[in-house]
C-alpha cells in the first residue's frame, strides 16, 4: 500500500474499524445478468463496493456494470466469463500495481488487443458518520481509471452527482486509507496465485511474510521508516531555521542601527563639506608636487642634454682622430705599395746587372790567370836561357847533328800536342761554365720548390686542423668554434645557476645565427671574422666573470674569443633609416636569421652589418661599388669568394671556404679530405722534385769538379809541354851554338816578359775594376732587395693596423649614432616634459580657481586626494542611504518591528519543532517496542 501523507498521520479519523458486513453472492455468466441477494445482517455504510464496470479490459470489450449487495457476494461463471477480470479490475482500479494481480507486468497488457485504451469504473458507498468528505462526494464515490496502450493511466474521482472532484492519485490513496481498503493485502484481496502459494508452501518464512502483510505489520514498518525520514527532514528544517534566525537577528540589528543613525545625519553633512574643502586644496597640493617633480626632471634632463652634447663633441673628436689615423695608415700603405711597385723594375735590372758583371769579372779573372801562367813560363824560360848561356860559355863541347834533328822533331811533336791540349782546355772551360749555370739554375729552382713545399705544408696543417674540427662538429656543432667551447659553455651554465652572472652571456655569436642563402657563407665569414667566436655580456661585472672562466680553458699567450659588453635588450635596433638598400642584393643583416636580439644588436654595433652588401659576382660587385656611386648608406661589399670591395679599393680573400657557417658538413669534410689528399700528393711530388734537383745538383757539382780537375791537368800538361819545348829549343849543339844568338833570344824573352807583365797589370786593374763593379752591383741589388723586404714587412702590420683602424672608425661612427639617437630621444622626452609642464601649470591655475570658489581661504591638508576622495564617497553613500530613509521615520520603526517580530516568531517555531522532535522520539521508541512485541 502506498505511503500516507504526513498530515494524516496524527488525524484521529484514520483509526481503522473492522468490517462486519457479509457479502451476498452474485452469479454472472458472460452476459450482463444481475443476481441480487439480501443479508440478514445490518448493511455497512462506508467502503462497500456498490458496482464495477469494465470496457476493453483484458479480453472483454464490455463487462458490467455489476451491482453488489451490502454483505457477502459470490461471483460464479464458466471459464473466460470474466471472474478473474473483475478481481483484477478491482486491484488495478483501486490503484494496485500490475504485478500484484499476477496477470501481467505492465498496465498496457490489460488493454484488449486491437484497442487503444481500457476503462475501469468502481462505485464505493460513502454514507453515515464515517463518510469521506460527505459534503463533497455525497453518498457514493465513483472511481474512474483510464489505461492507455503505452502503459500510462489517469484517475477521475467523481461525487454521487457525477461531478469530478479530483484527478490525483493521492486523493484515491486517502479514500482507501479512510475506508481501510488494502488492495495489496492478501487478507483483503487473495488472488489465485497467492492462494496456491499459501496453500502449497511449506516454508515458514513465506507464511511469516503472509502474516506480516495480513496483519499490516509490514505496512507499520514502512510507516515507521517514513516517520523517521520525516523526523530527519524536520531536524534539517530546524537547522535551516536556526541559520535563518542568525540572519534575521543581523537584519534586526541593522534596522536598529539605521534607526539610531538618523540622529547623526546633520553631523555627517557638516563633515562632508569640510572634506570637500580639504579635497579642493589637496588636489592643488598634488598638482604643485607634480609641477615641482616635472621641473626637477626638466632640470636634470637639460643637464643630461648638455652632457650628451659634450659626449657627442668628444665622440666627433675621436671619430675625426680615428678617420685621420685610418687615412694616415692608408696613405702609408699606398706609399709603400707605390714604392714597392716602383722598385720592382729596378730590382730586376740590378739583378741582371749583377749577373752580367759577375760574368765579366769571371772572364777577366780567366784572362788574368792565363797571362799570369804565361808570365811564369816566360820567367822560367828566361832562367833556363841564362843558365844555358852560362853553360855554353863554359862548355867547349859540340853536339852532333843527329841529336839536333831529334830535338827539332820532338819540338814539333810537342807543339802539336800543346795545340791539341789548348783545344781541349777551351772545350772543358765551356763545360765548366755550362755546369756552373746548370747548378745555379737548379739551386734557384730548389729554393723556389722548397718555399712552395713549406707553403703547402702550412696549408696541409691548417686543412688537417680544420678537418679535425669539422669531424668533431658532426657530434657537437659548437666544436667548430674551438675545441674548448662546449666545456666553456657548460662552465657558463654552472656559473649562471650559481648566480654569478646578472644575465647569462650569449655566444659564440656564430652559433646563434643562420644563413638564408648558404652560398653567402664565405662572404659573411669574411665580413664578421673573429666576431663569429665572440661572446656578449650585459655589463663589465659579467665580463670579468667570463674572463676568469676563459682562463681555465685558454692557455696564457693563446688567443681568446672577443668579449663584447653591451646592455641586453629584448628588441632589435630599428636601423631602417641608416641601413643600406639595393633592390637586388641583401645586406648581411637581411641575409641572416637571428632569433636573439642581443646577437643582432651586437653585430650591428661592432660591424655595422646593416650597411654591408653581399654581391655574389666579383665583376658585378666592382660595377656596383666602383663604376658608379655606391648605394645609399653602403660602406663596403663582400663577394661570394670572400673578397672585400670598397668604393676605391679591392682586397682579395685569403680563405677559399667557410670555416664556421657551412651547413653541409659532410660535403665540407669530403672536400677537405680530398684537398688534404691533394696537398699530400703535391708535397710528395715536390719532395720528389727536390730529390731530383738535389741529385742533379750533386751530379753537376761532381762533373764540375771533374772538369775543373781536368782543366787543371790540361794546364799543367800545357805548361810542361811548353817548358819542354823551350828546353829543347834552348839546347844547341856545342859546336854550332852561338852565344850571341842565345843572348838575343834571352833579351827578346825579357822584352816579352815585360810586355806580358804590363798586360797582366792592365788585366789585374781591369779585374779589380770589374770586381768593384760586381761588388757595387751586388750591394745595390742586396740593398734594394732588403728595402723591398723591409717594405713588405712594414706593410703586414700596417694592414692589421688598417683593419683595426677601420673597425675603430666603425665603432666611433656607431658611438656617434648611438649618442645622436640618445640625444634625439632625450630631447623628445624633454620637450614632452616641457609641454606637460605647460599643461600642468594651466591645470594648476584652473584647480586653484576652483578651490577658491569652494573655499576662499587656503587650508593646510595632510591627507592625499585619493584618501579624501574615498572618505567623501564613503560619507556621501552613508548620507544618501540615511537620507533615503530620513523622511519616513515611522517606516523605519515599522521595518524594525516587523524584523523583530519575524525573528521572535521563527524562534518560537524552532523551539516548538525541537519539543515536537523530542516527543516524537519518545513516542516512536514506545511504539517500536510494541511493534517488536507484535512480531514475536
Amino acid at each position: 500500500m502506498a505511503k500516507r501523507k504526513e498530515e494524516n498521520f496524527s488525524s484521529p479519523k484514520n483509526a481503522k474499524r473492522p468490517r462486519q458486513e457479509e457479502l451476498e453472492d452474485f452469479d454472472k455468466d458472460g452476459d450482463e445478468d444481475e443476481c441480487k441477494g439480501t443479508s440478514t445482517l445490518t448493511a455497512a455504510e462506508v467502503g462497500i463496493i456498490e458496482s464495477i464496470h469494465l470496457k476493453n479490459f483484458m479480453c472483454h470489450s464490455m463487462l458490467g456494470p455489476f451491482k453488489f449487495g451490502s454483505n457477502v457476494n459470490f461471483v460464479v461463471g464458466n471459464n473466460g466469463s470474466g471472474k478473474s477480470a473483475v478481481l483484477t479490475a478491482l486491484i488495478v482500479g483501486l490503484g494496485g500495481r500490475a504485478v500484484a494481480t499476477n496477470r501481467g507486468s505492465s498496465l498496457k497488457g490489460f488493454v484488449k488487443d486491437g484497442q487503444n485504451s481500457a476503462d475501469i469504473s468502481i462505485t464505493l458507498r460513502n454514507r453515515g458518520d464515517d463518510a469521506f468528505k460527505a459534503s463533497v462526494y455525497g453518498n457514493s464515490i465513483l472511481i474512474q481509471q483510464h489505461i492507455s496502450i503505452d502503459g500510462s493511466r489517469s484517475y477521475k474521482l467523481k461525487s454521487a452527482t457525477g461531478s469530478v472532484v479530483s484527478t490525483k492519485k493521492e486523493e484515491l490513496i486517502a479514500i482507501l486509507d479512510h475506508f481501510n481498503i488494502q488492495v495489496d493485502n492478501p487478507v483483503s484481496v487473495l488472488t489465485q496465485e497467492m492462494s496456491k502459494q499459501f496453500l502449497q508452501s511449506k516454508n515458514e518464512g513465506d507464511k511469516y511474510k503472509f502474516f506480516m502483510k495480513a496483519t499490516q505489520l509490514e505496512q507499520m514498518k514502512e510507516d515507521y521508516s517514513y516517520i523517521m525520514e520525516t523526523k530527519e527532514r524536520t531536524k534539517e528544517q530546524i537547522h535551516q531555521g536556526e541559520e535563518r534566525l542568525t540572519e534575521l537577528k543581523r537584519q534586526c540589528v541593522e534596522k536598529e542601527e539605521r534607526f539610531q543613525s538618523i540622529a547623526g545625519l546633520s553631523t555627517m553633512k557638516t563633515n562632508l563639506e569640510s572634506l570637500k574643502h580639504e579635497m579642493a586644496w589637496a588636489v592643488v597640493n598634488e598638482i604643485e608636487k607634480q609641477l615641482n617633480a616635472i621641473r626637477d626632471n626638466i632640470k636634470i634632463g637639460e643637464e643630461r642634454a648638455a652632457r650628451l652634447d659634450r659626449k657627442m663633441e668628444e665622440q666627433q673628436v675621436r671619430l675625426n682622430e680615428a678617420e685621420q689615423k685610418y687615412k694616415d695608415i692608408q696613405d702609408k700603405l699606398e706609399k709603400i705599395s707605390e714604392e714597392t711597385n716602383a722598385r720592382a723594375p729596378e730590382c730586376m735590372a740590378l739583378k741582371a746587372d749583377v749577373v752580367a758583371k759577375k760574368r765579366a769579372y769571371n772572364e777577366a779573372e780567366v784572362l788574368y790567370n792565363r797571362s799570369l801562367n804565361e808570365y811564369k813560363a816566360l820567367k822560367k824560360d828566361d832562367e833556363q836561357l841564362c843558365k844555358r848561356i852560362e853553360e855554353l860559355k863554359k862548355s867547349t863541347d859540340q853536339s852532333l847533328e843527329p841529336e839536333r834533328l831529334e830535338r827539332q822533331k820532338k819540338i814539333s811533336w810537342l807543339k802539336e800536342r800543346v795545340k791539341a791540349l789548348r783545344n781541349q782546355e777551351n772545350s772543358v772551360n765551356q763545360e765548366i761554365e755550362q755546369f756552373q749555370q746548370a747548378i745555379e739554375k737548379d739551386k734557384e729552382e730548389y729554393g723556389k720548390i722548397k718555399r712552395e713545399e713549406s707553403d703547402v705544408k702550412h696549408a696541409l696543417s691548417y686543412n688537417q686542423r680544420q678537418l679535425k674540427e669539422l669531424k668533431d662538429s658532426k657530434t657537437d656543432r659548437l666544436k667548430r668554434f674551438g675545441p674548448n667551447v662546449p666545456a666553456l659553455l657548460e662552465a657558463i651554465d654552472d656559473a649562471y645557476r650559481q648566480g654569478l652572472f646578472t644575465y647569462k652571456p650569449v655566444g659564440p655569436l656564430g652559433a646563434c645565427i643562420h644563413l638564408r642563402d648558404p652560398e653567402l657563407a664565405l662572404a659573411i665569414e669574411s665580413c664578421l671574422k673573429g666576431l663569429l667566436q665572440a661572446y656578449c655580456c650585459h655589463n663589465h661585472a659579467d665580463e670579468r666573470v667570463l674572463q676568469a672562466l676563459m682562463k681555465r680553458f685558454y692557455l696564457p699567450g693563446t688567443s681568446r674569443p672577443q668579449i663584447i659588453v653591451s646592455e641586453f635588450r629584448n628588441e632589435i635596433y630599428d636601423v631602417r633609416h641608416r641601413a643600406a638598400y639595393h633592390p637586388e642584393f641583401p645586406t648581411v643583416l637581411t641575409a641572416l636569421e637571428i632569433d636573439n636580439a642581443v646577437v643582432a644588436n651586437s653585430l650591428i654595433d661592432m660591424r655595422g652589418i646593416e650597411t654591408v652588401l653581399l654581391i655574389k659576382n666579383n665583376s658585378v660587385a666592382r660595377a656596383v661599388m666602383q663604376s658608379q656611386k655606391p648605394p645609399k648608406n653602403c660602406r663596403e661589399a663582400f663577394t661570394a669568394e670572400g673578397d672585400q670591395v670598397f668604393a676605391g679599393r679591392y682586397y682579395s680573400s685569403e680563405n677559399t671556404r667557410p670555416k664556421f657557417l657551412s651547413r653541409d658538413v659532410d660535403s665540407e669534410i669530403s672536400d677537405l679530405e680530398n684537398e688534404v689528399e691533394n696537398k699530400m700528393a703535391q708535397i710528395l711530388n715536390l719532395q720528389q722534385h727536390l730529390s731530383d734537383l738535389e741529385k742533379d745538383i750533386k751530379r753537376n757539382e761532381e762533373l764540375l769538379k771533374r772538369c775543373q780537375l781536368h782543366y787543371k791537368e790540361l794546364e799543367m800538361k800545357i805548361r810542361k809541354s811548353n817548358s819542354e819545348i823551350r828546353e829543347l829549343e834552348n839546347i844547341e849543339e856545342h859546336q854550332s851554338v852561338d852565344t850571341a844568338t842565345l843572348e838575343d833570344e834571352a833579351q827578346e824573352n825579357k822584352s816579352k816578359m815585360k810586355m806580358v807583365e804590363k798586360h797582366m797589370e792592365q788585366q789585374k786593374e781591369n779585374m779589380e775594376h770589374l770586381k768593384s763593379l760586381k761588388i757595387e752591383a751586388e750591394n745595390k741589388y742586396d740593398a734594394i732587395k732588403l728595402k723591398i723586404n723591409q717594405l713588405s714587412e712594414l706593410a703586414d702590420p700596417l694592414k692589421d693596423e688598417l683593419n683595426l683602424a677601420d673597425s675603430e672608425v666603425d665603432n666611433q661612427k656607431r658611438g656617434k649614432r648611438h649618442y645622436e639617437e640618445k640625444q634625439k630621444e632625450h630631447l623628445d622626452t624633454l620637450n614632452k616634459k616641457k609641454r606637460e609642464l605647460d599643461m600642468k601649470e594651466k591645470e594648476l591655475e584652473e584647480k586653484m580657481s576652483q578651490a577658491r570658489q569652494i573655499c576662499p581661504e587656503r587650508i593646510e591638508v595632510e591627507k592625499s586626494a585619493s584618501i579624501l576622495d574615498k572618505e567623501i564617497n564613503r560619507l556621501r553613500q552613508k548620507i544618501q542611504a540615511e537620507h533615503a530613509s530620513h523622511g519616513d521615520r515611522e517606516e523605519i520603526m515599522r521595518q524594525y518591528q516587523e524584523a523583530r517580530e519575524t525573528y521572535l516568531d521563527l524562534d518560537n517555531k524552532v523551539r516548538t519543532l525541537k519539543k515536537f522532535i523530542k516527543l516524537l522520539g519518545e513516542i516512536m521508541d514506545h511504539r517500536f517496542k510494541t511493534y517488536q512485541q507484535f512480531r514475536r
